[in-house]
């Protein structure tokens, strides 16, 4: 583990332990993926936990996609617990508002991509892939988060690519732990709520924040214009043939330029 970095995992374990009683926070110096950590888990023991890589050698996104996290530029973690929500559509998108709004309040410059990206300035920052096991009546939820904190290298820019944005560009000087300390108690209250809630009432709040609303996009074989999302979390999509309602997971979006 790098030792220049300060995650106080005993104050913030006690700051989730008052919204879910038991939960635990572990920091890895190096791992796979913590979400395929935590579902290799769940299947002896599935307790609720914070799990957080410095770095992530075998870090997945959406669809199987590959997750680039440098040593020392990424935030890389999972939150696992048991959950049976009535409804799971729009998870990702209440996800996303919870960790944006936490990061930047004002709502100037951080945005969501449906379903499951965070810009930073028209730039990804960062993205969501949430995942679920078995679990008798419940199932077990993996919600895994990446952001990108800084460009600390050349290699790194090379990798990020200049269509990726980093968190010091919003906040200059933050570290993944303080970002931590900032977004974790807003993921895992959002999550618990979720659970009674569903996404309704985060519907105003992604449209605030909806990068794609008002322009054309290719989603799948479908293109339109993103007319925002339902209640439900689909987007919703305005075509040559009508209105279209697309369920997050089913494509992938692509803006078009």
């Amino acid at each position: 583990m790098d030792p220049t970095l300060d995650w106080q995992t005993d104050k913030l374990a006690a700051r989730l332990g008052a919204l879910l009683p038991g939960l635990a926070v572990e920091v890895l110096g190096e791992t796979g993926s913590t979400n395929s950590l935590l579902a290799e888990r769940a299947r002896s023991e599935a307790r609720p936990v914070l799990l957080v890589a410095e770095h992530q050698s075998g870090g997945r996104g959406r669809m199987g996609r590959s997750w680039v996290s440098a040593p020392g530029s990424s935030l890389t973690f999972s939150l696992g617990l048991p959950l049976a929500p009535a409804d799971w559509s729009g998870l990702s998108l209440a996800v996303g508002c919870a960790l944006a709004d936490a990061l930047e309040p004002a709502g100037t410059r951080l945005q969501l991509k449906w379903p499951n990206d965070l810009w930073l300035d028209g730039r990804k920052l960062g993205g969501i892939l949430i995942e679920s096991q078995p679990l008798g009546p419940e199932r077990y939820l993996i919600v895994g988060v990446g952001l990108n904190i800084r460009v600390i290298s050349t290699a790194d820019a090379s990798q990020f690519g200049s269509g990726f944005a980093a968190l010091n560009e919003l906040e200059p000087g933050i570290e993944a732990p303080s970002a931590l300390a900032r977004v974790a108690p807003a993921l895992l209250g959002a999550v618990l709520d979720f659970g009674s809630e569903r996404f309704t009432p985060w519907q105003q709040r992604f449209e605030r924040r909806d990068l794609t609303r008002g322009r054309k996009v290719t989603a799948g074989e479908l293109q339109g214009v993103a007319r925002g999302v339902s209640a439900a979390g689909e987007l919703m999509l305005q075509t040559d043939a009508g209105m279209r309602s697309i369920a997050s997971g089913e494509v992938s979006l692509r803006m078009e330029s």
